[in-house]
């Protein structure tokens, strides 16, 4: 029975739809989230190797990369402060996603997207200002938090949000957002570790507010979605809502199988 039901509310079919501009900009915004996931993971690998970076906080890998005759990387890099700093982010992306699973479920996907946009702000602040090495573990978890929280909310959101026809392009622009951030992050890179004054880690650091202030900008724009809405018993809302993303009023076979998939998955 639950079967039976389960295929018939995920049927996925071609309902009457618009591409609306409130869509695309939705999507647009919350794909955003990707661009600072990959902003992170691009820019740890480049500031950590900036010889003023090294030297303020870890001295001891400074020293190494500076000994004659040492040509392994693995030798020069062997640290656990600085393997903690590179890792504590996805250490904490990981054990966030728990919660924010939750979150996503209870709360709504646009509430968890602008959790993870405050995450990766204070994050950013703390990174960027960093005077010693706790300052700057507790901003990579606050990053790792973001990430969590955004990896679980983002990609859901756009998939509901975006009409079937259309879906897999909007969904890819998390992805595509990923590799975008990871590219700016080595360009970035490339460009403060020649500004002299030994601050050029901190501009890095210091820009991933940028895409951070995207996502927290954009989940207070974009609507949540229907799916959201009637999942959590706001079965008007929702189709109200629906009816605004999708430009059209007939709208009652969607909104029909999005109700009918939540009671299966409420079963499930």
């Amino acid at each position: 029975m639950a079967g039976g039901g389960f295929g018939a509310a995920s049927g996925g079919g071609d309902f009457e739809a618009k591409i609306t501009p409130l869509v695309i900009i939705s999507c647009i915004m919350a794909a955003s989230g990707g661009l600072m996931f990959g902003y992170d993971v691009g820019i740890s690998g480049g500031v950590t190797s900036m010889p003023h970076f090294q030297k303020k906080f870890f001295p001891v890998v400074y020293k190494m990369t500076q000994e004659p005759g040492l040509e392994s990387n693995y030798c020069k890099y062997d640290n656990q402060g600085l393997q903690l700093f590179t890792s504590s982010l996805y250490l904490a992306a990981l054990m966030s996603t728990f919660v924010a699973s939750y979150t996503t479920r209870s709360l709504g996907r646009k509430l968890t997207m602008f959790i993870a946009g405050i995450f990766f702000i204070i994050g950013t602040v703390f990174n960027a200002a960093a005077i010693n090495l706790l300052m700057l573990i507790i901003g990579r978890i606050l990053l790792g938090c973001g990430v969590g929280f955004a990896n679980q909310a983002v990609p859901l959101f756009l998939s509901e949000i975006a009409p079937t026809r259309i879906r897999g392009a909007l969904n890819i622009l998390f992805q595509l957002n990923i590799t975008i951030g990871i590219l700016f992050a080595n360009l970035i890179n490339y460009g403060t570790n020649k500004i002299t004054g030994g601050y050029g880690w901190r501009v890095s650091l210091g820009l991933a507010g940028i895409p951070a202030g995207l996502l927290t900008l954009g989940s207070l724009i974009v609507v949540d979605t229907p799916n959201s809405l009637i999942e959590r018993g706001k079965l008007e809302e929702g189709k109200a809502v629906l009816k605004r993303i999708r430009g059209v009023d007939n709208v009652d076979p969607e909104f029909l199988e999005i109700v009918e998939a939540s009671r299966v998955a409420k079963e499930v």
